[in-house]
């Protein structure tokens, strides 16, 4: 063959052999699906298990009614988010301690890269905080930089750092030329930067302040956490929901006075919304907004009438909670469907007078009943009723049994969503059954009476032509 064939024989073979092979994803690419799995890796690790693992314990811990319980069980079950957050806490601490050795995380790429020694995967992780920490200093301290270090001194350091981001993000690593130019750019910046940087409490203090700072402006502004200690809105909430609260839907309170920003009120009939108790404004009550200022309310067995228009609803079953039997009905006012509950169920017999009533009913307000009272909405204020109707410290009985409504400054926020329900131990319902369900959605029903939801799925799809009261 002669001799100027060959490297063209070569080439052409080679060629062949790199349309076969697939492409090599590209550095970005690889960064880019690294930083996916890490993510995915911490969310499981870091976050998801530690979460479940302190709900399971809280939830162990928490006894039932009547049941002799120690100091740690008592303790839990009166403080049961704060515990759970410390528990929380713990076990994401120890995850996080032992990340490197939990499975898959090398294929994840904790500590870095895949191709890092377990030994090395802590260090190649401060390796990277430290390049970052110097190239920030080197930026926003130029000036200074420039007048307290040489020219060579500043060549060097440079250097330095140039040498450890190469060992760390070469195409492939080499852990003696890791250790190597780390153990150098530790001792420049040492040398050179350590009046610019700060020390480790005081990273630690900064991150624990700015993130109180944060939670704080999100609680006093945005939304805030409250527990639900009683039955008044069974089954909308159940005694041990925890609920989030929009303290933004209404206009904010400013800190230590009662003006609002950007005031949206009255709120809505129908809103659930949590308020200071006007008879006791250390006290925080949840209940549902009926009547708006200028609206007269007539309440006939829990029932009511909003400017001579009775609130329609709509029978669904007998509900049963904790041993005792309610009738469940679904009412709807102002485009709203939500369940409410009665000890007995409430007439639906119409009247113009009591004989047109059965025994033991009355004629009110054209509704035949055992019990009525009349009251009148105020300017400034709203007036609000418990879906738990017979079982409900509301508007009827403040002010001595004369009624009472809440002045707009109590009010707080509309409640949003249930970001956690703790059952006592042997009680009905699961941890999880309600979680991150909207209490100004579609009303749902715990699964201890799911043999009502085809009735109560009929009655939500049967929403009557009119739900909003007359003017008054």
């Amino acid at each position: 063959m002669p001799p100027g064939r060959a490297p063209a024989a070569r080439a052409q073979t080679k060629g062949a052999d790199d349309s076969e092979a697939p492409p090599s994803p590209t550095p970005a690419t690889a960064r880019s699906g690294a930083r996916f799995l890490r993510a995915a890796f911490y969310a499981v690790w870091v976050v998801a298990l530690p979460l479940g693992l302190a709900i399971l314990v809280v939830w162990g811990l928490t006894r039932s009614p009547g049941e002799s319980a120690g100091a740690l069980q008592t303790a839990v079950g009166l403080q049961k988010i704060p515990a759970g957050i410390l528990l929380f806490t713990a076990f994401a601490i120890a995850a996080w301690r032992f990340r490197y050795d939990l499975p898959l995380s090398a294929a994840a790429g904790v500590g870095g890269r895949r191709d890092v020694p377990q030994k090395l995967r802590g260090r190649y992780e401060d390796a990277e905080l430290l390049l970052e920490e110097a190239r920030r200093i080197l930026k926003a301290r130029k000036r200074d930089i420039e007048k307290e270090l040489t020219s060579t001194e500043r060549e060097d350091l440079i250097t330095g750092l140039d040498d450890l981001d190469r060992a760390l993000n070469g195409e492939t690593f080499v852990p003696a030329t890791f250790e190597r130019t780390q153990a150098k750019a530790e001792r420049l910046v040492g040398e050179h930067l350590a009046r610019w940087r700060k020390g480790e409490i005081r990273e630690y203090a900064e991150s624990i302040l700015i993130a109180i700072a944060v939670a704080f402006l999100l609680r006093i502004f945005v939304v805030e956490a409250f527990k639900i200690p009683s039955s008044s809105m069974v089954p909308t909430l159940m005694v041990g929901d925890h609920i989030f609260v929009n303290k933004f839907k209404y206009g904010p309170v400013l800190p230590l006075t009662d003006k609002r920003m950007f005031s949206s009120l009255p709120p809505a009939r129908g809103d659930v919304i949590v308020f200071k108790f006007p008879e006791n404004m250390d006290q925080d009550f949840i209940k549902r907004v009926i009547t708006n200022p200028g609206d007269s309310l007539t309440v006939v067995d829990g029932r009511p009438i909003i400017n001579g228009w009775l609130v329609p609803h709509c029978h669904v079953g007998t509900f049963r909670n904790e041993g005792a039997e309610s009738e469940l009905y679904v009412e709807y006012l102002n485009e709203r469907a939500y369940f409410t509950l009665f000890k007995q169920p409430p007439s639906d017999v119409a009247c113009e007078t009591t004989r047109d009533c059965p025994n033991e009913l009355s004629c009110h307000h054209g509704l035949c009943g055992r019990d009525s009272k009349d009251f009148k909405n105020k300017a400034g204020e709203v007036w609000v009723l418990g879906d738990n109707r017979d079982n409900s410290h509301d508007s009827r009985a403040w002010n001595k049994g004369t009624g009472g409504g809440v002045p707009f400054d109590n009010i707080k926020g509309r409640a949003m969503v249930i970001f956690a329900t703790f059952v006592p131990a042997g009680s009905e319902g699961g941890v999880f059954e309600r979680f991150l369900l909207d209490v100004m959605g579609r009303p749902q029903l715990p699964d201890s009476n799911a043999h009502l939801r085809p009735a109560a799925d009929k009655c939500l799809r049967d929403i009557p032509k009119i739900t909003l009261p007359p003017n008054p």
